[in-house]
């Protein structure tokens, strides 16, 4: 006996899985995959940096990562400490509970935030991000 066609479903067959939305794929508390929790009280962002901009704001925050326009160039670790200083200052927390890491040396970066929560990282970047 030949095996089925793969591009059509057998009759009765169940329909096959929606593609999931931003909005469907979020984490389990709502928040987005660019944001994830470190256990015991740290968070992970994933930041696509855009170094060289004229004013550090935060321009989108998608399921993959936070989009981030960094004001200093990147060369000699410039726009890794704009950013890291940046992050800090809209979360409200010391520089120090914030570093880099990984892609310091990319654009896209993970940065981690010491001693916060899901929901306070995600509130703080909602209400500091210039989203259209």
């Amino acid at each position: 006996m030949a095996p089925g066609k793969r591009g059509k479903a057998a009759k009765g067959a169940a329909p096959a899985p929606a593609p999931a939305t931003a909005a469907a794929s979020a984490g389990a508390g709502g928040f987005p995959g660019c944001l994830r929790l470190m256990p015991p009280s740290t968070v992970a962002i994933s930041i696509h940096a855009k170094p060289g901009s004229k004013v550090a704001t935060i321009t989108e925050i998608g399921d993959e990562a936070v989009g981030v326009q960094i004001d200093a160039p990147a060369r000699d670790g410039e726009a890794n400490a704009a950013l890291v200083d940046f992050i800090s200052s809209v979360l409200g927390v010391k520089k120090r509970e914030v570093s880099i890491g990984s892609g310091s040396k990319s654009r896209e970066k993970v940065v981690l935030v010491q001693d916060a929560s899901l929901e306070g990282v995600y509130d703080a970047l909602k209400k500091s991000c210039n989203c259209a």
